[in-house]
């Protein structure tokens, strides 16, 4: 009965139907003060967008109907302790992984990892081990690190303070995440899960145990990328009490806004609702539906269905002969928008929910039908030998990063020295080289290639920037 509670949504409503008159911040007024253009779309959520005034509690010490809230997600999740969050799952990624180690702690790093696990590891000044993640032919892309290389970074760096793993990859992938969690705990090092995209995981079957109830120390979910919450409300979960909830808390105020919205807060509490109430009738009905969806994909004969273990992930490996450009302009145009196309795969995310549209996308396809554009120099990716290192650490640490100028040089100039920025050819949008690795001549040599195909490299100038130090240029 519990679940039945949304005491934080609950109460903004039965605030805002008591026509309050605000002589505090924000300065809308609940709606008063408002362009009369968009005040009909703004309207209601105006009522709910209020501040840390008597009744509505603190986000950064709960003690109230946040408070309350937040214990009803734990209780739902199955954690010691829930945290909402405002600042996305980057704050959350960031306050544990701060919470987990300090200057000069060695913390174990999933390569292909988000860019704020790596911010993370900067702020805090940590010494990270990188995990290589491995090539798997079945779908096509680099998705995991395997169980060998986890375990072999785990006995060569006993002493790790942490591991910080992505599960699922963003096209719902999994991996064997319990043995991994298994060997981590045998060493008495906390795993920190990335499972931004899993928030739904926690419904259980058709859909892939989630990394709490596999045993993972800290988890953080972007509640709103695959259940209905805002964009950037997220939970931080604490799975046992290896990471300490105090520290989390204290990162949590730094990192986050000292004003959070309410609205954010007030959607965390509805989404816990939602899930909390997700039946058995509703997953048929959701699983059927996108089958319905991949049934009309499946027409066409420019793509075919990759495997997932998230069976709302529906990825499309586009085939050679037509580029994944083409067919996403041409989707667009008929009003249908993807979440993500790469050099050669289309994604598409099913939501929580029978598709009301289905009708409407399938007239939508009908209307694809005039020949797709032949691709004229369509990016291949040359895979073999990408991370000839499995387990690696960085030529220069953080601290001493610090000492050191940068400069801009060219591709070629830039072998034997030290990257200044992490060097990250998109697609596979995995970093080819990291910040603080040395630059080798295969690093260019493959660089080139990709520059050649037009393959979009993130962070890249005119050259590559470096540290040198200074009266060496």
């Amino acid at each position: 009965m519990e679940q039945q509670r949304m005491p934080l949504a609950e109460h903004l409503q039965a605030f805002a139907k008591r026509n309050p008159i605000s002589f505090h911040v924000p300065g809308h007024k609940h709606g008063q003060v408002f362009p009369s253009a968009y005040y009909n779309d703004f309207q209601h959520m105006l009522r709910w967008d209020v501040t840390e005034i008597t009744g509505m509690d603190d986000l950064h010490a709960p003690a109230g109907i946040i408070a309350d809230a937040e214990s009803l997600a734990a209780a739902f999740f199955q954690t010691q302790h829930t945290f909402f969050l405002v600042g996305g799952s980057t704050a959350g990624n960031l306050a544990m992984i701060l919470a987990a180690c300090k200057q000069e702690d060695k913390i174990l790093i999933q390569r292909n990892c988000h860019k704020s696990v790596m911010n993370g590891v900067e702020l805090a000044g940590a010494q990270p081990v990188f995990l290589a993640p491995e090539w798997e032919g079945q779908v096509s892309r680099f998705t995991s690190p395997s169980y060998e290389t986890i375990a072999s970074a785990i006995e060569q760096h006993p002493d790790a303070k942490a591991i910080v793993l992505t599960y699922p990859d963003y096209f719902g992938q999994t991996y064997q995440l319990k043995a991994m969690i298994d060997k981590a705990h045998q060493y008495n090092i906390p795993v920190l899960v990335d499972e931004a995209h899993g928030v739904h995981f926690a419904l259980g079957d058709p859909f892939p145990a989630s990394a709490i109830e596999l045993g993972a120390d800290a988890v953080v979910h972007s509640a709103h990328k695959m259940a209905p919450a805002m964009t950037m409300a997220s939970y931080l979960h604490l799975g046992t009490s290896r990471i300490n909830p105090s520290q989390i808390a204290h990162y949590l105020q730094i990192f986050q806004s000292s004003s959070p919205s309410y609205i954010l807060m007030a959607s965390l509490d509805i989404a816990r609702h939602f899930l909390a109430h997700f039946s058995k009738e509703d997953r048929i009905k959701t699983i059927k539906s996108v089958e319905q969806v991949k049934q009309l994909f499946s027409a066409f004969s420019f793509w075919e269905f990759m495997p997932s273990d998230d069976s709302l992930k529906l990825t499309f490996h586009v085939k050679h002969s037509f580029s994944t450009k083409s067919v996403v302009n041409l989707l667009e145009k008929a009003g249908i928008f993807p979440e993500l196309a790469t050099d050669e795969q289309i994604l598409f995310v099913h939501g929580l929910a029978p598709m009301e549209e289905i009708d409407t996308l399938e007239k939508r396809l009908k209307t694809i039908g005039h020949p797709l554009k032949k691709s004229v120099n369509r990016a291949t990716i040359e895979r073999t030998n990408l991370f000839p290192e499995k387990v690696q650490e960085l030529d220069l640490s953080y601290q001493e990063m610090n000492n050191y100028p940068t400069y801009l040089v060219s591709m070629r100039e830039s072998i034997g020295e030290i990257a200044a920025e992490a060097v990250i050819p998109y697609p596979p949008g995995i970093p080819l080289l990291l910040k603080g690795e040395r630059i080798q001549e295969m690093h260019i040599a493959h660089l080139e290639k990709l520059v050649e195909q037009g393959v979009r490299i993130q962070h890249r100038d005119e050259g590559i920037r470096i540290y040198r130090n200074k009266g060496e240029r």
